[in-house]
């Protein structure tokens, strides 16, 4: 969808990021001079953000407002906006807010350093999202067409990140008497190619979630290092009963074998065992 000036938009998040009026005129300053504070109301407005958001971010501590006018309403200097839209941008990549906070309160970290991290994530964000279309389209077309979708094929149009059959006899003779490997047959042999697409969407997010979570310095046990944790887990219950003990079982090969570690290493490297410790920690959180 295109907004009135023909700039392409992508959702609700989107609109966050359009500033338009003399709201949007007030914030071009040059200098400590022109700097100034605006209501709760003015910052809503140049933000595309509701005042109930911005009264959450301010009770969670996110977004505080720091000044106040003389009948002792709470007001935004030009710092406090400028976090704003570093939160924003940031819940535009699917950061948590509890991540975000610990991102901003780096105190090694500026604002041109955010800004350039941001930049990086997007582009990797951007990257995938383009190779991810791609086989889309290529699924779309071939469903469209009344064609069904082997294994092999998938593996193809996703290309080399699809595992497909790639360690097939192998799994089967690790696991292939146990209850879990009963189960991931008999439901991966209902997936339909839109859940195969499904399933591809929600690696490629989770790993890069993974990564940035690492690169901003949360540590296993944190709220957001356990919810990271609790989606991982979930993405293996897809396929197979999935309690926190198994998955303490499962990552421990992110370690052990070496085509797992090498997999998590190419995206971040060390991302393999801080993801084995992100799991042993919210584990241990639930008695796993």
């Amino acid at each position: 969808m295109n907004d009135a000036h023909g700039h392409r938009t992508v959702g609700a998040d989107a609109r966050q990021f359009r500033t338009v009026g003399a709201d949007a005129r007030q914030f071009r300053t040059v200098g400590a001079e022109a700097r100034q504070f605006r209501t709760v109301g003015a910052v809503a407005r140049l933000a595309d953000v509701s005042v109930r958001t911005l009264h959450h971010y301010d009770a969670v501590g996110l977004v505080v407002p720091s000044g106040r006018t003389g009948a002792g309403y709470r007001t935004y200097s030009d710092d406090d906006v400028e976090r704003l839209f570093a939160v924003l941008a940031y819940r535009e990549l699917g950061f948590p807010l509890d991540e975000i906070r610990t991102i901003l309160d780096d105190p090694d970290a500026d604002a041109l350093t955010h800004l350039r991290r941001q930049r990086d994530l997007l582009a990797e964000r951007i990257d995938h999202l383009h190779a991810m279309a791609t086989a889309v389209d290529t699924l779309i077309e071939e469903r469209t067409m009344g064609n069904e979708v082997t294994p092999e094929q998938l593996r193809e149009i996703w290309g080399d990140d699809w595992a497909g059959e790639k360690y097939e006899d192998e799994a089967r003779e690790r696991w292939g008497d146990t209850d879990a490997w009963a189960q991931s047959r008999e439901r991966t042999a209902r997936f339909t190619a839109e859940d195969w697409t499904a399933v591809k969407v929600e690696s490629e997010t989770l790993e890069a979630d993974l990564a940035a979570a690492m690169a901003a310095g949360v540590r296993p046990g944190d709220p957001a290092a356990n919810a990271l944790a609790e989606r991982h887990r979930l993405s293996i219950d897809r396929f197979y009963d999935c309690d926190h003990a198994m998955q303490v079982c499962v990552s421990a090969m992110y370690v052990t074998d070496e085509r797992f570690r090498a997999h998590y290493d190419e995206r971040a490297e060390g991302l393999a065992q801080w993801l084995v410790d992100v799991i042993a920690a919210n584990a241990a959180e639930h008695g796993g």
